[in-house]
Formats: structure tokens, C-alpha cells, sequence
């Protein structure tokens, strides 16, 4: 099936957010489907980390609406979204810093729904939302992320790469048809860039990815879409190809030397 031509996982529309006067998003209006990944890129400042942060319930617009239409929810908390199919990371790992590797994981688990995404991504039986199934599960779900062998370690003894990884392993644990990905290629070296990117590929054959990176090198050969804003605008919306060749991406982002 193309990309985009689901009903949308997830839906931003005429968002603006205003901060004291200052105007973070203006009229920003954009959407995932299941089965493409949506990169949203822009300068730093131009508001992409509002918009992850209104996707995710972290911020409540000043105007306009959230909707995650397959679901049939809007303008969702924090702690609703995993009910309504939808799982993050954050810029930031955010692990639990006295519970092992395999128990961070584990805790994604606990809110899915019996089996699911986690069952057939591992090609794992239907399991009970009992203490050994979890377990087994998230070992699988280490397994699968290449990273079974930090299982038992605490997140203070891994690199930071690892930790990404962990901290995208435990949302895969939520079963989820919507991922959010807040910046994941920070922290990585190359080998884990590939790694990632392919394991990125690969999750959009059951999910939505909305994807928002600064390394552009990274964006670009995985995104089917791209939303880029500048000082809260949507300043161009299209496939990569498109965007590269726009005068006002080039101009606010693309050609300016980092």
C-alpha cells in the first residue's frame, strides 16, 4: 500500500502554541500515516521540538487540534497514549537509572495489548501479560536490536548509543502503531546509524514514524515525507526531492553551514 493512503495515525491541525507572548508554532498543520515515515526538520528554533512536544501530549496547543483519527482520540495526555497505539522517545534516553537494561524494557510492556506488534515483529506466540512473558519478550526485543549482550547492565554502564537503542526497544514494547522519534540518531556512530536506519525501514511495515533529526544525512534516504518549519511556520511539505530543490528550505536550513 502507498504511504499517507491510510487514514492518518496522527493528525496536527492549524496547531499554534504561544509561550508568553512568544509565537512557537503558527498554523502548523501536518499528518502520519500508517506505513510511511515523516521526517520534520528546520533550523534549531524553528519549533520542531513544540511540535514533538504537542504530538506527544506535552504541550496543549493555544489553537487548533491533535487528532489521532485511527484511534478516534484527540488532544491526548501523556499517559494516554500508549491506549490510543502510540509510543515516543525523547531527546534524552530517560531510563531508568537503578533498573537494569532488560527491566527498562520490560517496562514498555506492561500497558500493551495482549501479543500484538511485539508478538509478530518477534515472531514470538501470543503471551500473558505475566512477569516471565514480559521478560521473555524484552529479551527477545534486546535480541532483535542486536543489544541482548547489555541485558543485564545498568544504563550508567552502557555508551549512550546503546541507551538510544534501549530506549527505542522499550517503546517497541508497547506494541504501538504510531512511533514517535525525538532526535535518535544523536549519540550514534556509524554502524549504528545504518543499524538504525534499516531497523526504521523495517518498523514501517506495521507503523507510522514521525521522525524529527537534525542529521540530514540521516533524514533524507529514510523519509517518505518531510515537514520543514522555521520560526513556527511550515515553510515547505513534500518528498525529499522536493524539499532539497526549495528555495525557501535552502535558504532557512539546507544551505546554511553547521
Amino acid at each position: 500500500m502507498a504511504p499517507g493512503t491510510e487514514t492518518p495515525l496522527l493528525e496536527l491541525e492549524h496547531v499554534s502554541v504561544h509561550f508568553e507572548g512568544l509565537r512557537a508554532l503558527d498554523d502548523v498543520s501536518f499528518d502520519v500515516s500508517l506505513g510511511e515515515i515523516v521526517g520534520l526538520i528546520g533550523p534549531n528554533g524553528a519549533g520542531k521540538t513544540t511540535a514533538f512536544n504537542v504530538a506527544c501530549g506535552f504541550v496543549k496547543p493555544s489553537q487548533g487540534h491533535v487528532h489521532y483519527p485511527s484511534a478516534g482520540k484527540s488532544n491526548l495526555r501523556p499517559n494516554q497514549l500508549v491506549g490510543a497505539g502510540v509510543a515516543r522517545t525523547l531527546q534524552g534516553v530517560g531510563l531508568f537509572p537503578h533498573c537494569s537494561v532488560l527491566e527498562n524494557v520490560m517496562a514498555g510492556g506492561h500497558l500493551r495489548p495482549n501479543g500484538g506488534f511485539v508478538a509478530s515483529f518477534l515472531s514470538l506466540p501470543n503471551e500473558v501479560r505475566s512477569e516471565r512473558g514480559l521478560r521473555r519478550d524484552a529479551l527477545a526485543m534486546l535480541e532483535r536490536l542486536g543489544i541482548a549482550d547489555m541485558a543485564a547492565r545498568l544504563p550508567s554502564a552502557i555508551p549512550y548509543g546503546i541507551a538510544k537503542k534501549v530506549s527505542v526497544a522499550r517503546a517497541l514494547m508497547s506494541g504501538p502503531t504510531l512511533l514517535l522519534l525525538d532526535e535518535p540518531a544523536s549519540g550514534l556512530d556509524e554502524a549504528e546509524l545504518e543499524d538504525f536506519a534499516r531497523l526504521i525501514v523495517e518498523l514501517r511495515s506495521t507503523m507510522g514514524v514521525l521522525l524529527v533529526e537534525h542529521d540530514m544525512e540521516f533524514v533524507m534516504p529514510l523519509v517518505d515525507r518531510l515537514v520543514v518549519l522555521n520560526f513556527g511556520h511550515v515553510i515547505a511539505h513534500g518528498t525529499p526531492a522536493d524539499v532539497r530543490k526549495d528555495d525557501a528550505v535552502i535558504a532557512a536550513y539546507l544551505g546554511v553551514d553547521e
